[in-house]
């Protein structure tokens, strides 16, 4: 009976929850982003983001269906390879998460600074050469500051807040793709041959992937598999949610750049090249041009709306993913203390808006945050197609609800298409990002030996090839192709061929270092699990 307390999510509210956070201000600035790095074959670049997050998703779906707890994104790693491992993806997991909330302000403002009217003409020195000014900074501080208040109260004040602009989110950006095709579509923009269509090679589909925000718009559907112990019928219901959340996400963004690419004046084109193509705010630039100025407004309504929503969501998130890292012991026990009154981790938001201030201050323009999230989520994505096989060939006898025959060539699959998508953030990116995922390193170090007495340091050996492949991505990244920011010692596609053959192997070793005996806590977990068919 006490069961019957708690309010379970049915598969539709899982699929609109992931898609109210999938739907932020990637769709805002993506597509722009995109078609100035690569033209027309941008639309590639979100095909193939598509692919690789699905690939990656897939490997934690099974471990969402085995293991149905809240936040267990979290937890897999330590489950197969030990607490330093589970401490790496987590941190790198956490870091994304706090890195995506100035994000959100910074799409806000960057569309702020765009406002077409006379009277919003103090809100045009917020963006300098496409980078937050100071001016422009303590707005995005103050945007902060309210995504942060707004969890601060209660997390109903939250969830009502966020259920009124679902639909808002969703039905706009529909909205713009038909608009703006039925307004004015250039087939000729999409080119006549494979290099028109292709204009600046390749590596550009690649190249936008990763620094246009395309991977980081499809990161949520990790939201399906944290809320994998609240979900009715998980062993169906998480697979589900998180395939039907992808694929209408692919499908409205691929459409979103058909839409844009199809906007754009084929005479601006003529003059300036994909690469010359350059808005502050893209569809509401492109819906005033094209004399829709009712569009633009609510385009620039939906640039305060999907980032506060995405924003306010995210402030949620981080703290809890904060709060939950101090349960190994391995942060400060009061970052995880919950507020009597609300049970809402206040100081860990605290410390989360600090860290945040930090990060927009480095990186002042929206796409630089977005490879930043991009290279610390696929740090942590790595471990997914490692642990899901590790398991497998360590206790075999696990109950697996979603246990799909071609996992054993899907995970290095995964592994590689995750190992590239690193690469392609770019150097120096690359590196700043795995220097800040590292900083986790001495803090974790310093609890291990103050709590467990240095007996916990054997479990680094599980994990050294974490530690070796980070300086493998770094060295590559640094002396690998200019188009990528190396030296172009190492010159494209050859680069691609080195980071495929060496990711393979350290996916071997990786799954190679499990531990002998899956985490205790794993098992208890996997007890609870209902099998279709013969826990009914």
């Amino acid at each position: 009976m006490e069961k019957m307390k708690f309010q379970k999510i049915t598969l539709f509210s899982g699929v609109m929850l992931a898609l109210n956070s999938l739907i932020g201000s990637g769709w805002l600035f993506g597509a722009g982003t995109a078609a100035k790095v690569a033209g027309p074959a941008a639309i590639l670049s979100w095909i193939l983001g598509a692919i690789i997050i699905i690939s990656i998703a897939l490997t934690y779906v099974e471990l969402g269906a085995m293991f149905p707890e809240s936040g267990g994104m979290s937890r897999y790693a330590q489950y197969s390879h030990g607490p330093f491992l589970g401490f790496i993806a987590a941190w790198a997991n956490w870091i994304s998460l706090i890195t995506l909330v100035p994000m959100e302000a910074v799409a806000s403002v960057q569309y702020m600074s765009s406002w077409p009217w006379a009277w919003a003409n103090w809100t045009h020195h917020f963006m300098k050469n496409g980078n937050i000014t100071t001016p422009g900074l303590l707005v995005v501080f103050g945007f902060m500051l309210v995504f942060t208040l707004i969890n601060f109260w209660s997390v109903k004040l939250m969830t009502r807040f966020t259920n009124l602009i679902s639909i808002f989110k969703i039905l706009l950006p529909t909205l713009t793709i038909v608009m703006l095709i039925a307004a004015g579509f250039h087939p000729s923009n999409f080119g006549h041959s494979v290099t028109t269509f292709i204009p600046y090679g390749s590596r550009s589909i690649f190249e936008a992937a990763a620094i246009s925000g395309i991977i980081m718009s499809y990161d949520a559907f990790q939201t399906v598999i944290n809320m994998g112990g609240e979900m009715i019928n998980p062993h169906k219901n998480i697979v589900r949610g998180v395939l039907i959340s992808m694929i209408i996400t692919a499908v409205i963004y691929v459409m979103l750049q058909v839409a844009f690419i199809g906007a754009i004046d084929p005479n601006l084109l003529a003059q300036k090249g994909w690469h010359g193509i350059n808005y502050t705010s893209p569809f509401a630039d492109i819906a005033i041009l094209l004399g829709m100025n009712w569009l633009a407004i609510l385009l620039y309504m939906d640039a305060f709306v999907s980032p506060f929503g995405t924003g306010v969501a995210f402030v949620a998130t981080a703290s809890r993913a904060l709060a939950a890292m101090t349960h190994t012991g391995h942060l400060p026990q009061w970052l995880g203390r919950l507020e009597r009154r609300y049970m809402i981790p206040r100081l860990a938001m605290v410390v989360d808006l600090i860290l945040a201030v930090v990060m927009v201050s480095l990186f002042r323009n929206w796409s630089l945050l977005a490879t930043v999230i991009t290279g610390s989520t696929l740090i942590a994505y790595l471990t997914g197609p490692v642990t899901v096989m590790s398991l497998r060939k360590m206790d075999a006898n696990l109950k697996r609800p979603f246990h799909p025959h071609f996992m054993s060539w899907l995970a290095p699959f995964a592994f590689v298409l995750t190992s590239l998508s690193i690469y392609w953030t770019m150097w120096p990116t690359t590196v700043q990002v795995i220097g800040v995922i590292l900083l986790g390193l001495p803090i974790y170090l310093y609890y291990e030996v103050k709590y467990r007495h240095a007996s916990g340091l054997r479990d680094l050996r599980n994990s050294y090839w974490m530690l070796a492949y980070l300086v493998f991505i770094s060295i590559v990244s640094y002396i690998g192709s200019e188009g990528f920011g190396g030296k172009d010692w190492l010159k494209y596609p050859w680069d691609f061929v080195v980071i495929i053959i060496c990711s393979l192997g350290f996916y071997r070793w990786a799954v190679a270092s499990r531990m002998k005996k899956i985490d205790p806590a794993a098992e208890k977990v996997n007890a609870k699990v209902k099998m279709p068919g013969k826990d009914q």
